[in-house]
């Protein structure tokens, strides 16, 4: 067979035959790693090819057989779009990815075939199916896979895009993370557990990748061990890659230390808010707001830059939230900001309690892109929310602060850390004023910082 697979992309993000032009924003484009990882795992004798609309167009006339597409909820309108599309030249479209998984009935309405939870086992079954004509609506794993059985993806696949992407060298060593947190889609799609693949799959693969690479794990300290042996096998390799991972590892001096030697230079760090009645009532207490400063100064003196993620209008958030957050950035000396909108996505405990509460107020699936308000805040109008949002990002984001946050890097966590940090930066900028988005501060000037955080941090 013939298969296309699609990532679909937000209508200000698309390229279509129409307008080719690419987004300036490379620096948030990183990994294909779900679609890549599915080329790797259809059988030989298939051709698969790869389409990404946020870089090239999707030929809807193209000479194929059969649709994958991968999305989450924000992207699920285009992707039954796209669907709809191809079914009407005859073409078979299945879907996977968080949305499916997570609301396979939604994704069965639209598609012929849906893929819920890992690919790993359920996508050469659907394929066999389609050729012996024996498609079904819906193709579950009866456990969680076992990661052994997860192939080196198809990087040569996105070679023709690649100058589009920070990196398409992008490498996994679990998926899922243990914390079970009630917003967290991740922790929904691998029900809060953490899975690691062979070190020695790993270390095989991180031979073949160049110098600067990305880890893409939903948390790459899930398993403390694990992340310490596979530090202590990369050191003499000096590469250099960015990840993500929970704040607590500055509580353990050695795996940070380790870290640090296997090359990392980057984090992100979901800090998610500065209350801690917010990160109770969301199952992360441990990230323990009253110990905010010294874990990120721990970090950054390693040398290593924190994004952090951060999410408003949760319930313990009053219009003066947009204030003590950007006073919180600032004074902690945090390198890059992704600011989130709390987002009910289905699929989650968070959105479950918003259902039974009746707080939802949009259910267009496109607006759940963490930039719009769907839900009734508890503290403040979803109109205060939405322009403190904005307000904080278009601030936190401001041409000067940019550029003294990039003079204080150099300095504090060296030259490739300050200026991953600068491109960043740069690009949410740029994705700012392509919106318009600058909103405006809902709430009175002086609110006071959280005790703990008067004072400007050091590291």
């Amino acid at each position: 067979m013939k298969i296309l697979l699609v990532l679909p992309a937000a209508e200000h993000l698309r390229v279509t035959r129409k307008s080719r032009r690419v987004t300036k924003r490379n620096m948030l484009r990183f990994s294909l790693l779900s679609l890549t990882t599915v080329a790797a795992l259809t059988p030989s004798g298939h051709q698969v090819e790869i389409v990404d609309e946020n870089v090239e167009a999707v030929d809807f006339d193209a000479d194929i057989d059969l649709v994958g597409i991968t999305f989450m909820t924000a992207l699920a309108n285009r992707a039954y779009e796209i669907a709809a599309e191809f079914q009407a030249r005859g073409r078979i479209v299945v879907g996977g990815g968080y949305h499916p998984t997570l609301c396979p009935e939604d994704a069965a309405e639209h598609l012929d075939a849906v893929v819920v939870g890992d690919a790993e086992g359920t996508w050469p079954r659907l394929l066999a199916d389609v050729e012996a004509g024996q498609l079904r609506k819906i193709y579950r794993s009866e456990q969680l896979c076992d990661l052994a059985d997860t192939p080196v993806p198809r990087r040569d696949l996105t070679d023709r895009t690649a100058k589009h992407y920070v990196t398409t060298n992008a490498v996994q060593t679990g998926r899922g993370c243990p914390n079970d947190c009630r917003y967290c889609s991740i922790a929904a799609f691998h029900h809060s557990t953490h899975r690691n693949r062979p070190l020695a799959r790993v270390m095989e693969e991180l031979r073949q990748v160049p110098r600067d690479f990305m880890f893409v794990d939903d948390n790459i300290i899930g398993d403390r061990d694990y992340a310490r042996r596979l530090f202590r096998a990369m050191a003499p390799m000096r590469k250099r890659w960015v990840s993500q991972c929970s704040i607590d590892i500055a509580d353990d001096p050695e795996t940070l230390d380790l870290a640090r030697r296997a090359g990392c230079r980057g984090l992100f760090i979901g800090i998610e808010t500065v209350s801690q009645r917010n990160l109770e009532a969301m199952n992360k207490s441990f990230n323990d707001s009253g110990r905010y400063r010294e874990r990120i100064a721990a970090i950054r003196r390693k040398g290593i830059g924190i994004v952090a993620g951060m999410i408003v209008g949760l319930d313990d958030d009053d219009a003066g939230v947009f204030q003590r957050t950007l006073r919180f950035l600032q004074r902690t000396c945090i390198d890059s900001l992704q600011l989130n909108i709390m987002t009910p996505l289905p699929g989650t405990p968070l959105y479950d309690d918003m259902e039974r509460q009746g707080r939802i107020i949009d259910r267009d699936w496109s607006h759940y892109d963490f930039r719009r308000c769907v839900f009734r805040p508890a503290r403040m109008t979803p109109g205060q929310l939405q322009d403190g949002a904005d307000w904080l990002y278009s601030q936190f984001y401001r041409l000067d602060r940019i550029v003294w946050r990039f003079a204080r890097g150099l300095f504090r966590i060296g030259l490739l850390p300050a200026v991953l940090a600068l491109k960043l930066n740069l690009t949410y900028r740029r994705d700012l004023i392509a919106q318009g988005r600058r909103g405006r501060n809902p709430a009175r000037e002086g609110i006071p910082l959280p005790v703990g955080l008067e004072r400007p941090a050091e590291g």
